[in-house]
Order: structure tokens, then sequence, then C-alpha cells
């Protein structure tokens, strides 16, 4: 269940030039996802969050982490400045309130047992959830455009048996695309639940052609713009194969890979 809520800033940290990470307190609004879906927050759910006086739309910024207790909870979001919303957002200090609406959307369907999280750029902080609920046994293949734009490493070698980096001007780790790390790491004896993706769109279907090359279930997380961010603005439309339109805000934002029709 949603639910909207003045929440303070209570720690702010810049990741990158462009990349903040924040944690809010939230109150009641972990407790209260508890309370009416038998679960807490899942991996992969966002939370939609007012920029501005100004600017009508929320921008909708998927959760890291999150606790939640009777006596207020907390939900930790990174996101990249670049847009009028985030930079305003970005300027936001500890200490100062904003409106939240959350948690929303439908998150990785998962079980504890290890899988393959891949991640591009700011796709990659929601599969840090991912690994955390997973129980320490899946291994992360992160992709970012440098070295100085790479975040969270710390975390995910924290919560990952492995971890292993892409990029695009080889900086650090792999010199070249996720999908490439996708493919080696398949290609060895494994038994991944799955491939969980978040990033890019053209990053996601490579991914999602690889793991189905090899027969493995992949859920992938989309990007798109959002109005209202429960379905009513119909913004978000992503086409189906079948030929339905679904919408990232109230249906995904998380897909069967093999149900998205990757060339519309």
């Amino acid at each position: 269940m949603k639910v909207e809520r003045a929440c303070s800033i209570i720690v702010k940290e810049q990741l990158t030039p462009d990349t903040v990470s924040m944690t809010l307190a939230v109150g009641d609004m972990v407790s209260s996802a508890v309370t009416n879906t038998g679960r807490p927050i899942h991996p992969g759910q966002f939370v939609h969050i007012k920029c501005g006086e100004g600017l009508l739309l929320r921008r909708p910024i998927s959760i890291q982490s999150w606790t939640g207790s009777r006596m207020g909870g907390t939900i930790t979001v990174v996101f990249e400045a670049k847009g009028e919303g985030t930079r305003w957002l970005a300027q936001r200090q500890v200490g100062d309130t904003l409106d939240v609406l959350g948690p929303l959307g439908n998150g990785f369907r998962t079980t504890p047992g290890p899988y393959l999280l891949v991640g591009g750029g700011i796709g990659v902080p929601p599969l840090h959830a991912c690994a955390c609920y997973a129980g320490c046994s899946s291994t992360a293949i992160l992709g970012f455009r440098s070295k100085d734009r790479a975040i969270l490493l710390d975390e995910f070698d924290s919560e990952c048996i492995d971890v292993q980096i892409a990029t695009d001007d080889g900086s650090l780790g792999y010199h070249g695309f996720v999908d490439a790390l996708v493919r080696r790491e398949l290609g060895k004896e494994h038994h991944y639940q799955g491939v969980l993706a978040c990033g890019p769109k053209a990053m996601l279907k490579s991914v999602a052609q690889v793991a189905a090359e090899f027969g493995v279930p992949c859920q992938v997380s989309m990007e798109e713009r959002m109005g209202c961010g429960v379905g009513a603005c119909l913004v978000c439309a992503v086409t189906m194969k079948d030929g339905t339109v679904k919408h990232v805000c109230k249906d995904g934002p998380v897909f069967d890979a093999q149900e998205v029709d990757w060339d519309a």
C-alpha cells in the first residue's frame, strides 16, 4: 500500500560529482508496507518524490535499501542529478523535508538464493537490495561509463560472492559492456535462479538476449519517464510481445524479459 509522507533527509552523501545518496526518515511508510502486503518493501520498488514547488511532476527514484520498525523507518535512494527536478533534489540538505509517495510499483520476484545481478549506471542501486535479499550468495556484474562514475562497490562487495566491473572506457575492470561478462559468467557451470537486471534499455535488451540463449530466467527493471506514478497518466507505456501495453509505474517497473517487445 502506497502512502504519502513528509520525510526528512537524515543522511546525504555525494557519491560522484553527479550522483547523490540520500537516506530519508519515512515514518511508518515501511511498516505500513509490511502490514498491508504481508512483506516489506520488495527490491525493485521505487518512491515518487516531489521536486520543487514549481515543478508539476514528481521524480521516480528506486529504493536502494530500507529499515522499518514501529518507531519509524528509513529509505535510502541514489539518483543522478541530470534534469531540473533531480538537480533541485540534489541541492537539498540534511534536515530538509521532502514530499514522498511510496512504495510504488512491482519489484523483482525473488526467493533467497543465488542470482546474477546485472546493473548499468544509475540502474545499479536497486540491485543492492536484491543482493541483500539473496543472502550474500549472488554475483554482481556492474557497468559504468568510467571509473569515476562507479558507485556502491563496497556495498556490493559485502553482499555478493563475486563482483565484476565493466567500463565503457576500460578505466576500471573489463573494457566493454556488461553483456560480454554475462555471457562469460553464464557459460560457466552455475546454479543461478535467474538474472535480475536494471539499466538503460539497450543494455537490458542485450542482457535479456544472452540470458535467453542460456535458458536462464531474466527479469528486467525498465526505465521510463513517469508522470503520476500510479498508472493514471499513461506516460510510461511499454509494449509487450503479445501486443498489449503495460505501464512501468503500475505493472512494473520489473517485467519478465521474455514478455517485452524489445523492438517496439
